[in-house]
Protein backbone atom coordinates (compact mmCIF):
# COMPACT_ATOMS: atom_id res chain seq x y z
CA UNK A 1 0.00 0.00 0.00
CA UNK A 2 1.22 3.49 -0.90
CA UNK A 3 -0.18 6.29 1.26
CA UNK A 4 -0.68 9.88 0.14
CA UNK A 5 -1.23 12.78 2.55
CA UNK A 6 -2.37 15.90 0.64
CA UNK A 7 -2.73 19.18 2.46
CA UNK A 8 -6.19 20.07 1.21
CA UNK A 9 -5.70 23.72 2.02
CA UNK A 10 -3.99 23.90 -1.40
CA UNK A 11 -5.90 23.34 -4.63
CA UNK A 12 -2.81 22.58 -6.73
CA UNK A 13 -1.45 20.09 -4.22
CA UNK A 14 -4.76 18.29 -3.77
CA UNK A 15 -5.13 17.84 -7.53
CA UNK A 16 -1.48 16.78 -7.88
CA UNK A 17 -1.93 14.06 -5.26
CA UNK A 18 -5.12 12.93 -6.95
CA UNK A 19 -3.31 12.54 -10.28
CA UNK A 20 -0.41 10.64 -8.69
CA UNK A 21 -2.83 8.32 -6.87
CA UNK A 22 -4.71 7.53 -10.06
CA UNK A 23 -1.49 6.94 -11.99
CA UNK A 24 -0.29 4.53 -9.30
CA UNK A 25 -3.58 2.69 -9.47
CA UNK A 26 -3.25 2.47 -13.25
CA UNK A 27 0.11 0.74 -12.67
CA UNK A 28 -1.47 -1.82 -10.36
CA UNK A 29 -0.58 -0.25 -7.01
CA UNK A 30 -2.90 -0.08 -4.03
CA UNK A 31 -3.19 3.44 -2.66
CA UNK A 32 -4.84 5.13 0.29
CA UNK A 33 -5.31 8.83 0.95
CA UNK A 34 -5.58 10.62 4.28
CA UNK A 35 -5.72 14.32 5.06
CA UNK A 36 -6.19 16.64 7.99
CA UNK A 37 -8.82 18.43 5.92
CA UNK A 38 -9.20 21.75 4.18
CA UNK A 39 -11.54 23.40 1.69
CA UNK A 40 -10.22 21.41 -1.28
CA UNK A 41 -11.31 18.03 0.01
CA UNK A 42 -14.18 18.79 -2.36
CA UNK A 43 -11.79 18.03 -5.25
CA UNK A 44 -11.37 14.49 -3.91
CA UNK A 45 -15.12 14.23 -3.34
CA UNK A 46 -15.90 15.35 -6.89
CA UNK A 47 -13.37 12.85 -8.27
CA UNK A 48 -14.89 10.01 -6.26
CA UNK A 49 -11.55 9.34 -4.57
CA UNK A 50 -12.00 7.91 -1.05
CA UNK A 51 -9.97 9.38 1.79
CA UNK A 52 -9.72 9.37 5.57
CA UNK A 53 -9.97 12.54 7.65
CA UNK A 54 -7.33 12.63 10.35
CA UNK A 55 -7.20 14.54 13.62
CA UNK A 56 -6.45 17.29 14.37
CA UNK A 57 -8.65 18.73 11.64
CA UNK A 58 -7.58 21.72 9.56
CA UNK A 59 -10.76 23.73 9.06
CA UNK A 60 -10.95 26.65 6.64
CA UNK A 61 -9.80 29.19 9.22
CA UNK A 62 -6.82 27.07 10.28
CA UNK A 63 -5.87 26.50 6.63
CA UNK A 64 -5.90 30.24 5.97
CA UNK A 65 -3.61 30.85 8.93
CA UNK A 66 -1.29 28.03 7.80
CA UNK A 67 -1.07 29.59 4.34
CA UNK A 68 -0.32 33.04 5.78
CA UNK A 69 2.42 31.59 7.96
CA UNK A 70 3.86 29.57 5.07
CA UNK A 71 4.29 32.71 2.98
CA UNK A 72 6.23 34.20 5.91
CA UNK A 73 8.41 31.16 6.55
CA UNK A 74 12.01 32.10 7.15
CA UNK A 75 11.10 35.24 9.02
CA UNK A 76 12.09 35.26 12.71
CA UNK A 77 9.57 33.66 15.05
CA UNK A 78 7.26 32.16 12.40
CA UNK A 79 6.25 28.62 13.36
CA UNK A 80 3.92 26.76 11.03
CA UNK A 81 2.42 24.54 13.71
CA UNK A 82 2.29 24.45 17.49
CA UNK A 83 3.92 21.51 19.27
CA UNK A 84 0.61 20.00 20.40
CA UNK A 85 -0.72 20.08 16.84
CA UNK A 86 2.44 18.41 15.53
CA UNK A 87 2.28 15.72 18.23
CA UNK A 88 -1.41 15.06 17.51
CA UNK A 89 -0.93 14.99 13.75
CA UNK A 90 2.01 12.58 13.94
CA UNK A 91 0.12 10.25 16.26
CA UNK A 92 -2.88 10.08 13.92
CA UNK A 93 -0.69 9.63 10.84
CA UNK A 94 1.35 6.86 12.45
CA UNK A 95 -1.82 4.99 13.42
CA UNK A 96 -3.15 5.31 9.87
CA UNK A 97 0.09 4.22 8.20
CA UNK A 98 0.40 1.17 10.44
CA UNK A 99 -3.24 0.20 9.95
CA UNK A 100 -2.77 0.40 6.17
CA UNK A 101 0.60 -1.40 6.25
CA UNK A 102 1.96 1.42 4.09
CA UNK A 103 5.21 0.83 2.17
CA UNK A 104 5.83 4.48 1.31
CA UNK A 105 4.32 7.87 2.12
CA UNK A 106 3.83 10.67 -0.44
CA UNK A 107 3.29 14.15 0.96
CA UNK A 108 2.93 17.73 -0.08
CA UNK A 109 2.66 20.38 2.62
CA UNK A 110 1.46 17.85 5.20
CA UNK A 111 4.88 18.40 6.72
CA UNK A 112 4.30 16.25 9.80
CA UNK A 113 4.78 13.36 7.37
CA UNK A 114 8.53 13.97 7.74
CA UNK A 115 8.18 12.62 11.28
CA UNK A 116 5.37 10.07 10.97
CA UNK A 117 7.15 8.26 8.13
CA UNK A 118 10.27 7.95 10.28
CA UNK A 119 8.31 6.69 13.28
CA UNK A 120 6.76 3.96 11.12
CA UNK A 121 10.05 3.27 9.32
CA UNK A 122 8.99 3.79 5.72
CA UNK A 123 10.46 6.08 3.02
CA UNK A 124 9.04 9.47 2.18
CA UNK A 125 8.37 10.88 -1.29
CA UNK A 126 7.68 14.58 -1.77
CA UNK A 127 6.35 16.75 -4.57
CA UNK A 128 5.64 20.07 -2.87
CA UNK A 129 9.13 21.47 -3.49
CA UNK A 130 8.41 21.54 -7.25
CA UNK A 131 11.72 22.67 -8.82
CA UNK A 132 13.03 24.38 -5.68
CA UNK A 133 15.81 21.84 -5.14
CA UNK A 134 19.56 21.94 -4.27
CA UNK A 135 20.99 21.74 -7.82
CA UNK A 136 19.12 24.99 -8.53
CA UNK A 137 20.87 26.72 -5.61
CA UNK A 138 24.25 25.25 -6.47
CA UNK A 139 24.00 26.66 -10.00
CA UNK A 140 22.78 30.03 -8.70
CA UNK A 141 19.50 29.71 -10.59
CA UNK A 142 17.17 31.02 -7.87
CA UNK A 143 16.22 34.51 -9.03
CA UNK A 144 16.53 37.88 -7.34
CA UNK A 145 13.26 37.90 -5.36
CA UNK A 146 10.54 40.40 -6.09
CA UNK A 147 10.04 40.44 -2.32
CA UNK A 148 12.84 39.74 0.14
CA UNK A 149 11.98 37.25 2.88
CA UNK A 150 13.99 39.27 5.41
CA UNK A 151 12.30 42.61 6.20
CA UNK A 152 14.37 45.69 5.49
CA UNK A 153 16.66 44.14 2.88
CA UNK A 154 14.97 45.41 -0.30
CA UNK A 155 17.72 48.02 -0.66
CA UNK A 156 20.49 45.43 -1.03
CA UNK A 157 22.23 45.19 -4.43
CA UNK A 158 20.88 42.58 -6.85
CA UNK A 159 23.98 40.37 -6.67
CA UNK A 160 23.68 40.10 -2.91
CA UNK A 161 19.95 39.40 -3.01
CA UNK A 162 20.61 36.62 -5.53
CA UNK A 163 23.28 35.20 -3.24
CA UNK A 164 20.84 35.20 -0.33
CA UNK A 165 18.17 33.57 -2.51
CA UNK A 166 20.52 30.73 -3.45
CA UNK A 167 22.21 30.26 -0.09
CA UNK A 168 19.69 31.15 2.57
CA UNK A 169 17.46 28.06 2.54
CA UNK A 170 20.47 25.77 3.10
CA UNK A 171 21.39 27.68 6.26
CA UNK A 172 18.04 28.48 7.84
CA UNK A 173 17.20 26.16 10.74
CA UNK A 174 14.65 28.20 12.68
CA UNK A 175 11.80 27.48 10.19
CA UNK A 176 12.01 23.74 10.92
CA UNK A 177 12.11 23.98 14.71
CA UNK A 178 8.37 23.31 14.86
CA UNK A 179 9.12 19.79 13.61
CA UNK A 180 12.49 19.21 15.21
CA UNK A 181 11.39 19.95 18.76
CA UNK A 182 8.93 17.07 18.39
CA UNK A 183 11.41 14.91 16.45
CA UNK A 184 13.74 15.08 19.44
CA UNK A 185 10.99 13.89 21.78
CA UNK A 186 10.08 11.05 19.40
CA UNK A 187 13.70 10.08 18.84
CA UNK A 188 13.52 10.31 15.04
CA UNK A 189 15.64 12.00 12.41
CA UNK A 190 15.15 15.79 12.28
CA UNK A 191 14.74 18.00 9.22
CA UNK A 192 18.04 19.91 9.07
CA UNK A 193 17.10 23.11 7.22
CA UNK A 194 14.44 24.97 5.28
CA UNK A 195 15.92 23.55 2.06
CA UNK A 196 15.54 20.02 3.42
CA UNK A 197 11.88 20.74 4.11
CA UNK A 198 11.32 20.50 0.36
CA UNK A 199 13.04 17.12 -0.03
CA UNK A 200 11.98 13.56 0.67
CA UNK A 201 13.93 10.35 0.43
CA UNK A 202 12.55 10.48 -3.10
CA UNK A 203 11.97 14.01 -4.37
CA UNK A 204 9.74 14.33 -7.42
CA UNK A 205 11.04 17.30 -9.41
CA UNK A 206 7.99 18.24 -11.42
CA UNK A 207 9.57 19.83 -14.49
CA UNK A 208 11.70 18.99 -17.52
CA UNK A 209 15.43 19.63 -17.98
CA UNK A 210 14.91 21.98 -20.93
CA UNK A 211 12.83 24.35 -18.79
CA UNK A 212 14.63 24.09 -15.46
CA UNK A 213 18.03 24.30 -17.14
CA UNK A 214 19.69 21.35 -15.39
CA UNK A 215 20.45 18.16 -17.35
CA UNK A 216 18.60 15.08 -16.14
CA UNK A 217 21.81 13.13 -15.53
CA UNK A 218 23.20 15.90 -13.34
CA UNK A 219 20.02 16.39 -11.30
CA UNK A 220 19.42 12.69 -10.73
CA UNK A 221 23.06 12.04 -9.81
CA UNK A 222 22.93 14.74 -7.13
CA UNK A 223 23.74 13.59 -3.60
CA UNK A 224 23.83 15.64 -0.41
CA UNK A 225 27.29 17.06 0.20
CA UNK A 226 26.36 19.12 3.23
CA UNK A 227 25.52 16.71 6.04
CA UNK A 228 24.18 19.56 8.14
CA UNK A 229 21.89 20.86 5.39
CA UNK A 230 20.08 17.76 4.10
CA UNK A 231 18.98 14.30 5.13
CA UNK A 232 21.59 11.90 3.81
CA UNK A 233 19.34 9.63 1.76
CA UNK A 234 17.79 12.31 -0.44
CA UNK A 235 17.39 11.44 -4.12
CA UNK A 236 15.95 13.56 -6.96
CA UNK A 237 14.16 12.50 -10.13
CA UNK A 238 12.50 14.46 -12.92
CA UNK A 239 8.85 13.65 -13.54
CA UNK A 240 7.80 16.37 -15.96
CA UNK A 241 4.95 18.84 -15.36
CA UNK A 242 2.25 17.79 -12.96
CA UNK A 243 -0.72 20.14 -12.73
CA UNK A 244 -4.47 20.01 -12.22
CA UNK A 245 -6.71 18.57 -14.90
CA UNK A 246 -9.94 18.70 -12.97
CA UNK A 247 -12.84 16.75 -14.42
CA UNK A 248 -15.17 19.75 -14.34
CA UNK A 249 -17.18 21.42 -17.11
CA UNK A 250 -16.66 25.04 -18.11
CA UNK A 251 -19.65 26.87 -16.61
CA UNK A 252 -22.14 28.15 -19.19
CA UNK A 253 -21.76 31.77 -18.05
CA UNK A 254 -17.97 31.58 -18.50
CA UNK A 255 -17.96 29.94 -21.95
CA UNK A 256 -18.75 33.15 -23.93
CA UNK A 257 -15.55 34.76 -22.62
CA UNK A 258 -13.54 32.08 -24.44
CA UNK A 259 -14.77 32.99 -27.92
CA UNK A 260 -11.52 34.79 -28.83
CA UNK A 261 -13.43 37.88 -29.90
CA UNK A 262 -11.47 40.24 -27.62
CA UNK A 263 -8.35 40.01 -25.45
CA UNK A 264 -9.15 38.14 -22.25
CA UNK A 265 -7.26 37.48 -19.03
CA UNK A 266 -7.77 34.64 -16.57
CA UNK A 267 -7.15 35.57 -12.94
CA UNK A 268 -6.69 32.55 -10.65
CA UNK A 269 -5.28 33.45 -7.23
CA UNK A 270 -6.27 30.60 -4.93
CA UNK A 271 -3.67 31.63 -2.32
CA UNK A 272 -4.64 35.31 -2.18
CA UNK A 273 -6.92 37.10 0.25
CA UNK A 274 -10.33 38.16 -1.10
CA UNK A 275 -9.19 41.79 -0.94
CA UNK A 276 -6.07 41.10 -2.99
CA UNK A 277 -8.08 39.10 -5.53
CA UNK A 278 -10.50 41.99 -6.08
CA UNK A 279 -7.63 44.49 -6.38
CA UNK A 280 -5.83 42.35 -8.95
CA UNK A 281 -9.00 41.88 -11.00
CA UNK A 282 -9.59 45.62 -11.14
CA UNK A 283 -5.99 46.35 -12.16
CA UNK A 284 -6.13 43.68 -14.86
CA UNK A 285 -9.46 45.00 -16.12
CA UNK A 286 -7.94 48.49 -16.44
CA UNK A 287 -5.67 47.08 -19.16
CA UNK A 288 -8.75 46.97 -21.40
CA UNK A 289 -9.23 43.19 -21.38
CA UNK A 290 -12.11 40.97 -20.38
CA UNK A 291 -11.50 39.05 -17.16
CA UNK A 292 -12.42 35.52 -16.10
CA UNK A 293 -12.03 35.13 -12.34
CA UNK A 294 -11.40 31.74 -10.79
CA UNK A 295 -12.58 32.67 -7.32
CA UNK A 296 -12.16 29.08 -5.98
CA UNK A 297 -13.23 29.35 -2.31
CA UNK A 298 -13.42 33.15 -2.18
CA UNK A 299 -16.70 35.02 -1.88
CA UNK A 300 -15.92 37.56 -4.59
CA UNK A 301 -19.14 39.53 -4.16
CA UNK A 302 -21.41 41.15 -6.76
CA UNK A 303 -19.99 42.08 -10.17
CA UNK A 304 -21.52 44.97 -12.10
CA UNK A 305 -18.98 45.06 -14.95
CA UNK A 306 -20.22 42.90 -17.86
CA UNK A 307 -16.60 42.41 -18.92
CA UNK A 308 -15.84 40.46 -15.73
CA UNK A 309 -17.19 36.96 -15.13
CA UNK A 310 -16.66 35.05 -11.88
CA UNK A 311 -16.51 31.28 -11.48
CA UNK A 312 -15.62 29.04 -8.56
CA UNK A 313 -13.13 26.21 -8.97
CA UNK A 314 -12.61 26.15 -12.72
CA UNK A 315 -10.89 23.59 -14.97
CA UNK A 316 -7.87 25.80 -15.66
CA UNK A 317 -6.44 23.42 -18.26
CA UNK A 318 -9.56 24.07 -20.35
CA UNK A 319 -9.78 27.80 -19.61
CA UNK A 320 -6.18 28.85 -20.24
CA UNK A 321 -5.93 27.79 -23.92
CA UNK A 322 -8.75 30.24 -24.66
CA UNK A 323 -7.29 33.37 -23.02
CA UNK A 324 -4.44 35.73 -23.82
CA UNK A 325 -2.78 35.86 -20.41
CA UNK A 326 -3.07 34.07 -17.06
CA UNK A 327 -2.51 35.98 -13.82
CA UNK A 328 -1.61 33.69 -10.92
CA UNK A 329 0.27 33.66 -7.63
CA UNK A 330 3.07 31.73 -9.31
CA UNK A 331 2.50 28.24 -7.94
CA UNK A 332 4.10 25.70 -10.23
CA UNK A 333 0.77 24.12 -11.08
CA UNK A 334 -0.78 27.32 -12.42
CA UNK A 335 2.40 28.43 -14.20
CA UNK A 336 2.74 25.04 -15.89
CA UNK A 337 -0.93 24.96 -16.80
CA UNK A 338 -0.48 28.28 -18.57
CA UNK A 339 2.67 27.28 -20.43
CA UNK A 340 1.21 23.87 -21.31
CA UNK A 341 -1.65 25.83 -22.89
CA UNK A 342 0.69 28.11 -24.83
CA UNK A 343 -0.54 31.01 -22.68
CA UNK A 344 1.79 33.63 -21.19
CA UNK A 345 1.64 34.10 -17.42
CA UNK A 346 2.02 37.00 -15.02
CA UNK A 347 2.98 35.79 -11.56
CA UNK A 348 2.60 37.57 -8.21
CA UNK A 349 4.91 35.37 -6.11
CA UNK A 350 4.54 35.22 -2.34
CA UNK A 351 7.54 33.02 -1.49
CA UNK A 352 10.78 31.60 -2.87
CA UNK A 353 9.36 28.58 -4.69
CA UNK A 354 6.83 30.75 -6.50
CA UNK A 355 9.59 33.26 -7.33
CA UNK A 356 11.46 30.46 -9.12
CA UNK A 357 8.40 29.23 -11.00
CA UNK A 358 7.60 32.68 -12.38
CA UNK A 359 11.25 33.34 -13.17
CA UNK A 360 11.41 30.14 -15.22
CA UNK A 361 8.48 31.39 -17.31
CA UNK A 362 10.13 34.81 -17.65
CA UNK A 363 13.49 33.24 -18.50
CA UNK A 364 11.83 31.46 -21.42
CA UNK A 365 10.12 34.65 -22.56
CA UNK A 366 6.69 33.36 -21.55
CA UNK A 367 5.89 35.52 -18.54
CA UNK A 368 6.58 38.37 -16.13
CA UNK A 369 6.77 38.73 -12.34
CA UNK A 370 5.08 41.47 -10.30
CA UNK A 371 5.82 41.96 -6.59
CA UNK A 372 2.71 41.64 -4.42
CA UNK A 373 3.30 45.13 -3.03
CA UNK A 374 2.99 46.54 -6.55
CA UNK A 375 -0.45 45.15 -7.43
CA UNK A 376 -2.12 48.22 -5.94
CA UNK A 377 -0.39 50.53 -8.43
CA UNK A 378 -0.09 50.70 -12.20
CA UNK A 379 2.60 48.02 -12.64
CA UNK A 380 0.18 45.13 -13.03
CA UNK A 381 -1.97 46.95 -15.57
CA UNK A 382 1.13 47.83 -17.57
CA UNK A 383 2.34 44.22 -17.44
CA UNK A 384 -0.98 42.92 -18.78
CA UNK A 385 -0.89 45.41 -21.65
CA UNK A 386 2.69 44.44 -22.45
CA UNK A 387 2.04 40.70 -22.50
CA UNK A 388 -1.20 40.93 -24.46
CA UNK A 389 0.27 43.39 -26.94
CA UNK A 390 3.50 41.51 -27.69
CA UNK A 391 3.01 38.28 -29.64
CA UNK A 392 6.46 37.08 -28.64
CA UNK A 393 5.19 36.09 -25.19
CA UNK A 394 2.62 33.71 -26.64
CA UNK A 395 5.15 32.38 -29.15
CA UNK A 396 7.59 31.52 -26.37
CA UNK A 397 4.84 29.93 -24.28
CA UNK A 398 4.03 27.75 -27.29
CA UNK A 399 7.64 26.54 -27.37
CA UNK A 400 7.40 25.45 -23.73
CA UNK A 401 4.04 23.82 -24.50
CA UNK A 402 5.79 21.61 -27.04
CA UNK A 403 8.35 20.53 -24.44
CA UNK A 404 5.70 19.71 -21.85
CA UNK A 405 3.50 17.83 -24.34
CA UNK A 406 6.12 15.07 -24.55
CA UNK A 407 5.72 14.03 -20.91
CA UNK A 408 2.91 12.56 -18.80
CA UNK A 409 3.93 13.92 -15.41
CA UNK A 410 1.59 11.79 -13.30
CA UNK A 411 2.55 8.55 -15.06
CA UNK A 412 6.26 9.39 -14.79
CA UNK A 413 5.87 10.20 -11.08
CA UNK A 414 4.13 6.87 -10.49
CA UNK A 415 6.88 5.04 -12.37
CA UNK A 416 9.55 6.83 -10.34
CA UNK A 417 7.87 5.77 -7.10
CA UNK A 418 7.65 2.15 -8.24
CA UNK A 419 11.26 2.13 -9.42
CA UNK A 420 12.39 3.58 -6.11
CA UNK A 421 10.46 1.00 -4.09
CA UNK A 422 11.73 -1.87 -6.21
CA UNK A 423 15.33 -0.80 -5.64
CA UNK A 424 15.06 -0.37 -1.88
CA UNK A 425 17.41 -2.25 0.40
CA UNK A 426 16.77 -3.09 4.07
CA UNK A 427 15.70 -1.80 6.51
CA UNK A 428 12.80 -0.34 4.52
CA UNK A 429 12.04 -3.65 2.79
CA UNK A 430 11.91 -5.39 6.16
CA UNK A 431 9.73 -2.64 7.63
CA UNK A 432 7.24 -2.91 4.78
CA UNK A 433 7.09 -6.71 4.85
Amino acid sequence: MIALFPNCGFLSETSRMLHIARALQDRGEQVCIATHGGPYTRVLDQAGMPYTLLEPRMDDTRCQQYLRDLTQIGRPGVRLQAADEVHGSVAAEVAFLRAQNARLLVIGFTLTGFLSSRVVGIPLATSHGASYVPPVFERGLAPVPTTMSIPGTEWLPAWLKRKIANGGARRLTDPVRFLNDVAQVLGVEPVPTLAALMLGDLTLVTDVPEVLGIPAAELEAWRPKRSKAYRSGTRLVYTGPLFAKLDLPIPAHVQPFLDGARPTAYVALSSASPRMLRTVVQRVRQAGVRVIVGATIHDYGPVEDPEIVVGGILPSHLIMPGVNVAVTMGGQGSVQTAMSSGTPVIGIPLHAEQELNVDLAARHGAGLAIAPRHVHGTALTAAVRRVVGDVRFAAQAAKVRALYARVDGAATAAQAIQTYLNALEPPYQRAAA
